[in-house]
């Protein structure tokens, strides 16, 4: 259904597209949404429940929100983003959400094909991204209606399933599967090319093109780009794609305009002590899965050390507890720390959050709790991984302890994989100095565009420019799409 990419055949002095986008999922999902024409206006009989919005709303309803001012229409809105932006376009699709209210989207989305770019998404799994990569049972920590698109509700493509939500939300495969019939019914499998991975993004002149030649994969993408005079800088966008042998072809495109949507679910971080790179030490929930599958750990086994107190970790506990597989939860927090993300949550909509948050606070190894299988050990770290499986960990004072474990699972978040840019994108984050981080360093971008301020031509969505949920990096697609037309 979705092609990889087709051979490459060469044909000199293409010129370049104007918009590559690399990452498939919802954020390069939605931005492909709204550069294939398709355009939202307010709805002339809409009533938002924010008067001011209202207000602007109505002061030019014939003109397409793309087409406005989006700091002007932002102006004054808070939610649970700190992108202007992504808090415009959710109180439009969902006035009321956070208040509990049901009430409909004030957009009309109009399919107007006159306004589309040509463009390219590419990606390494079917669309969805990293949605493909997460065990398909785990549920999401959003709401279900949240983790939909524009005009195509995921509410109602669950029903047409004849399923609906568990306690308000959805599971990962399903999020998956939503995310390729979204490509598929909005027609936009045409700008998709799965099974790609980017080696290298840079700046190039554009005079020099014309005696490169450039691999086709622009089929089928609409009509080829023609740069304005002052265009003098472009993007060479190199890497490979997977055959269906297995073979891996190389490609090179040039963009005007490049957008990273690839989300920072690639490199799993380290601790970085000695015996990390051991083989029963692993950074990935799936590793636990797999050993239950093939019954190399089960309910007499030693331990599963597991590091990390976000909701990674939550589920790998939720996953051994349910298979009665012994688990040491090591991190290094308070339980009472109110950014520890289990202090932040409402108990009544995350319940099974809120055991281990339970679990966590009764059952440290000072004191034992309720729960068979399970020892706390808050404000401690580790220290090293041995040979012989023995793991030792360290408390706040400095007392060490040795724990025999069967495996270990290292789950304190990840990091972009951002090696195909220059200084793997450094540059481009708010501190200029340290690496990209969604939650710390992100990269620097404009608001109402999310345009690099360091690199003018290359955008940045999503996680990387800091939004997290699926419900906001709609947002900086918008942005991205203004941006774009305007240019």
């Amino acid at each position: 259904m979705y092609p990889l990419l087709t051979r490459p055949s060469h044909r000199s002095g293409l010129k370049p597209l104007p918009v590559v986008i690399i990452g498939n999922g919802p954020s390069g999902i939605c931005l492909s949404y709204l550069l294939s024409g398709y355009t939202p206006y307010f709805k002339r009989e809409s009533l938002h429940p924010n008067p001011i919005l209202q207000r602007k709303l109505e002061e030019a309803p014939e003109v397409s929100i793309l087409d406005q001012d989006l700091d002007y229409l932002s102006e004054g809105l808070q939610g649970r983003s700190d992108s202007p932006v992504a808090l415009l376009l959710d109180a439009l699709q969902r006035p009321d959400t956070d208040w509990g209210g049901t009430a409909e989207s004030v957009l009309r989305w109009r399919h107007e094909p006159s306004r589309a770019i040509p463009h390219l998404v590419l990606g390494r799994n079917a669309p969805g991204g990293a949605w493909h990569s997460i065990e398909g049972s785990m549920v999401t920590l959003s709401r279900g209606e949240w983790m939909g698109l524009p005009d195509l509700p995921f509410k109602e493509w669950l029903k047409q399933k004849r399923r609906g939500l568990r306690n308000n939300r959805a599971t990962a495969e399903d999020i998956a599967q939503y995310y390729q019939h979204y490509v598929v019914k909005k027609g936009l499998q045409k700008n998709f090319r799965c099974g790609t991975v980017v080696t290298s993004v840079r700046k190039v002149s554009a005079g020099s093109i014309s005696s490169h030649t450039q691999t086709d994969l622009q089929e089928n993408s609409g009509s080829l780009w023609n740069p304005s005079e002052q265009s003098t800088e472009i993007f060479q966008v190199d890497g490979f794609f997977k055959t269906v042998e297995g073979d891996k072809e190389p490609f090179s495109i040039y963009a005007e305009n490049v957008v990273l949507a690839t989300g920072t679910y690639d490199s799993p971080t380290w601790l970085g002590v000695k015996g990390e790179n051991l083989s029963y030490v692993h950074h990935q929930l799936s590793a636990l899965e797999e050993a239950v599958k093939n019954n190399s750990i089960g309910i007499m086994s030693d331990p599963v050390l597991v590091v990390g107190a976000g909701l990674t970790a939550a589920d790998a506990i939720l996953f051994a507890h349910h298979c009665n597989i012994p688990v040491i939860h090591v991190f290094r927090r308070r339980v009472s720390d109110p950014g520890l993300i289990f202090n932040q949550l409402p108990k009544m909509m995350y319940p099974e959050y809120h055991k281990v948050h339970q679990m966590m606070k009764e059952q440290t190894a000072a004191c034992a709790g309720p729960y068979e299988c399970y020892i706390s050990l808050p404000e401690h770290h580790v220290l090293s991984f041995g040979k012989d499986r023995k793991c030792i960990i360290q408390d706040k004072n400095g007392c060490q302890k040795a724990y025999k474990i069967s495996m270990a699972l290292v789950l304190t978040g990840s990091n972009p994989n951002l090696s195909f840019l220059p200084n793997n994108g450094i540059d481009l984050a708010m501190a200029s100095d340290q690496p990209v981080n969604p939650k710390r360093n992100p990269i620097d971008v404009d608001p109402f565009s999310h345009e690099c301020t360091q690199e003018k031509g290359l955008y940045a969505l999503g996680p990387l420019a800091g939004d997290n949920f699926v419900r906001f990096v709609q947002g900086g697609a918008l942005a991205a799409a203004s941006s774009l037309l305007r240019k």
